[in-house]
């Protein structure tokens, strides 16, 4: 492993954290944060993670977003060599595939730090996600099947056609990236050939040419990240753009720190009722969803959607922080948005109509949060990183460990507004987990209440 790696991950939403622990996530843009933990690591390595939340963005606004993090962090101080860069995305290939990594490679480039290779190793391997013979999967009802071939692949904002890696960068490139002209790591090449092969291929990168990773299992990706090591050592510069468990080895972490119930701290002060947030609309959320309504254990709050996309907003949002403020003094609430999802064939204005629901699901947060639930449960990417950027103001955290291995995070809260110091934050990605987690989570930490 390299335990001297500096790492630096540009997160395009908040759940990227849930296969490391221990980690520092900076939430904003003041360079400050990771240019603390990254500039005086020393020989010990760190990893910080930046949640720029540039999947919720259009693709120029993600690009200068990248650029501006990065260049603040070198500008701070951090000393480019030694510093590997991480565009970390979606296991199931939506985001700014293309355009991020190769925004952190130009912004490098004009410091004078040409990048050789850009890896490409999506996978996520507790939920299911992981690439064989250079072809993407997603478990789907216990089935592992080409990506290409679920519901992820037909995103209004970033649908894609083709589960060959390969592929899919010709195609989100628009040609820019040939598909013959992507260097490989296949299986065979990691497990038969160990470190030493893996070494010479990664050894063929140069101007910034892709490298599609394969990777099934954990050590799987030990191996190739030990390889890029010895590469990096030798003075040889690569980024990586990456689903979650990529980011373990490349920290230099093995396994999980699992959160339990008893491990669980309340402050005092806070209502012994806590909130779920609900604004991820992929099914498997919808399906948790029903699970905890199920359970009949929360008080539920629905945000209309059609109604927070005309003139009836500010009298609903008014309407709701008011039910959910009455509601947590007696019980815990979720509040959720509608399932029925409106969209358009426009992929900016799909963006602009979930903008607006994003925005209006941080604002019944921010209007609850001086009632001091006792936790909160976010569910979906981009809602949890709104929730706690805009809606609690969160502007530092840490990664305590994940309530599952390798999935959904427990963040401690390092810098925020005093009414929201000390209370447990958990991130829930909106297509992790199986039909009852949410209920499950919102069980573990309703015992800790009590």
């Amino acid at each position: 492993m390299a335990p001297a790696r500096r790492l630096l991950v540009l997160d395009d939403d908040p759940t990227g954290s849930q296969c490391v622990a221990g980690v520092d996530v900076a939430l904003g843009e003041d360079p400050a944060v990771p240019a603390a933990v990254l500039r005086d690591a020393g020989t010990e390595g760190a990893a910080c993670f930046v949640l720029t939340n540039t999947r919720a963005l259009d693709e120029n606004e993600a690009v200068a977003l990248n650029r501006r993090v990065l260049g603040g962090v070198l500008d701070a101080g951090v000393d480019p060599a030694g510093l590997h860069v991480v565009s970390r995305s979606d296991s199931t290939l939506r985001g700014h595939l293309i355009a991020e990594p190769e925004a952190i490679r130009a912004e490098l480039a004009d410091r004078g730090v040409d990048v050789d290779g850009i890896l490409f190793c999506p996978a996520m391997i507790e939920a299911g996600r992981f690439t064989e013979d250079g072809i993407h999967y997603a478990t789907v009802d216990g089935a592992a099947v080409p990506v290409a071939e679920t519901d992820f692949a037909r995103d209004a904002t970033f649908g894609f056609h083709h589960s060959d890696l390969r592929e899919v960068l010709e195609e989100r490139s628009g040609g820019a990236v040939r598909a013959g002209d992507v260097l490989s790591i296949r299986l065979a090449d990691i497990r038969e050939g160990g470190t030493a092969w893996v070494q010479q291929i990664l050894e063929q990168a140069r101007d910034g040419r892709w490298i599609a990773v394969d990777a099934s299992r954990y050590e799987d990706m030990e191996t190739v990240t030990a390889a890029l090591a010895e590469l990096e050592a030798a003075g040889r510069t690569f980024i990586t753009r990456c689903g979650p468990s990529f980011v373990r080895p490349l920290a230099g972490q093995h396994g999980a720190t699992v959160v339990e119930a008893d491990t669980l701290e309340i402050p005092a002060g806070r209502l012994p009722h806590g909130l779920v947030v609900v604004g991820s609309h992929v099914g498997l959320t919808t399906t948790q969803l029903r699970a905890v309504q199920q359970r009949g254990s929360l008080v539920e709050v629905e945000l209309h959607v059609p109604s927070l996309l005309d003139e009836r907003r500010e009298g609903h949002l008014a309407e709701v922080a008011e039910r959910l403020t009455a509601a947590l003094a007696e019980d815990d609430c979720v509040v959720y948005t509608s399932r029925d999802l409106i969209r358009t064939e426009d992929p900016a204005a799909s963006l602009a109509i979930a903008r607006r629901v994003s925005d209006a699901v941080v604002e019944a947060v921010r209007r609850v949060r001086t009632a001091r639930p006792a936790w909160v449960v976010a569910k979906g990417g981009i809602t949890s990183h709104e929730v706690a950027a805009s809606g609690l103001d969160m502007r530092r955290a840490e990664v305590v460990g994940q309530f599952w291995p390798g999935q959904v995070s427990l963040f401690a809260t390092v810098d925020a507004p005093d009414e929201v110091m000390g209370m447990p934050y958990v991130v829930f990605p909106g297509n992790v987990g199986g039909e009852q987690a949410l209920a499950d989570v919102v069980d573990r930490l309703t015992a800790a209440t009590r």
